[in-house]
């Protein structure tokens, strides 16, 4: 399929085209470009999914780094009398050119920052304090790797350490961590561009994961995950640092509840810290415990900011993962039912939170405690 480049786009007449994001929900729903439609590359098979579309109007396709769309005509039939392309680069492309004038990128910060402060302050930094009080998350002397995987998550998180370090009632150190474990140049220059705009000095490592889940055909987004914990910890621990803090929120927490019962047949929670069972003295803090999806959703969109989803080299050809190696997809089913649920129960989703911390072990048939089960038949 015919390229077109994003300074080509720019000098199209705005009525002369319709821009088709043919990524699936679990891509679009981090953002499209502004004024496109979607329409998943699965639907694109059906005859008549252009139909929609006046047929005087260029087509131009795009996807997640521009080589799904530019592949669309091996993989279907031809869109017959339709004047069709492929926009290089893709979705990432169109962020990154976004971000590339300097002056932009110092607006940027500073309005994100200010909202932080302002707009954003009971819904992000408030219970960001309270999670980090609440479970003891930072203490005097720390030194915190603050793990970016260039999402939005991570990278709000990043800010909201800068804030409360500001405010100076406890004295700690910061290391802001990226580890490149393969990424596409694409991504890797996505991530670089947005650390930049937001003020974030990050530091960046390289390891070889993704090369060595590439073969894995069972859970590899699970093995994926677990590796990164290990080189995080691994390389922050060489940096000084005592803690790694990861970006999962309120409805990480809660999707994950439930996911556990539904699809692993037990009950347990993301815990807002741990111990490094392999790492001694590391620990892990989720200082975003508190905060919901939908306010950090609120945050990147008043800030016009534009991060990854996911940054694995899998991401155009599957439909991405999660940070604890569950399928986007799976968690996307969770999201959705939690939401169905909540139409009848308002308070499903803290009723869900609070129900790890409301555990009557007297009406439990089995638990497991250190590794060791115990039946309620042990002591009746």
């Amino acid at each position: 399929m015919k390229e077109l480049t994003y300074d080509q786009l720019h000098n199209l007449p705005a009525d002369s085209y319709v821009l088709v994001d043919i990524r699936d929900e679990g891509l679009t729903s981090y953002g499209m470009i502004p004024g496109a439609v979607n329409i998943p590359e699965e639907d694109l098979k059906s005859p008549g999914s252009l139909d929609h579309i006046p047929a005087d109007k260029k087509v131009i396709f795009y996807c997640e780094i521009g080589r799904r769309s530019r592949d669309l005509y091996d993989t279907l039939p031809p869109f017959s009398g339709r004047d069709c392309y492929s926009l290089a680069e893709g979705y990432v492309g169109y962020i990154r050119a976004s971000m590339s004038d300097s002056a932009v990128k110092e607006a940027k910060k500073e309005k994100a920052e200010k909202s932080i402060q302002k707009k954003f302050h009971k819904q992000l930094f408030s219970p960001f304090a309270k999670a980090c009080r609440t479970y003891e998350l930072i203490s005097e002397g720390d030194h915190i790797a603050v793990c970016i995987s260039g999402g939005k998550d991570s990278m709000l998180m990043a800010k909201l350490f800068q804030e409360i370090r500001r405010h100076r009632k406890m004295n700690f150190d910061l290391t802001f961590l990226v580890m490149d474990p393969g990424y596409n140049a694409e991504n890797r220059s996505l991530i670089i561009s947005n650390a930049e705009a937001l003020g974030i000095p990050i530091t960046i490592f390289e390891s070889t994961i993704f090369d060595a889940v590439d073969t894995v055909e069972k859970n590899p987004c699970y093995l994926c995950a677990r590796m990164r914990r290990g080189y995080l910890y691994s390389r922050a621990r060489e940096l000084g640092c005592n803690k790694i803090a990861l970006g999962h929120h309120y409805d990480d927490v809660i999707e994950t509840i439930l996911m556990g019962m539904i699809h692993g047949a037990q009950i347990q929670t993301m815990m807002p810290k741990l111990h490094s069972t392999n790492f001694e003295g590391m620990e892990l803090i989720r200082p975003l415990y508190l905060i919901r999806e939908s306010d950090i959703c609120a945050w990147r969109d008043y800030n016009e900011l534009h991060f990854l989803q996911c940054a694995c080299h899998f991401t155009d050809t599957c439909t991405t993962c999660h940070e604890d190696g569950t399928t986007s997809s799976k968690r996307l089913e969770t999201k959705k039912l939690i939401a169905q649920l909540k139409k009848s129960n308002p308070f499903v989703e803290s009723n869900i939170f609070r129900s790890v911390e409301n555990v009557n072990v007297d009406t439990v048939i089995e638990y497991k405690k250190g590794g060791i089960r115990h039946h309620f038949l042990d002591e009746y």
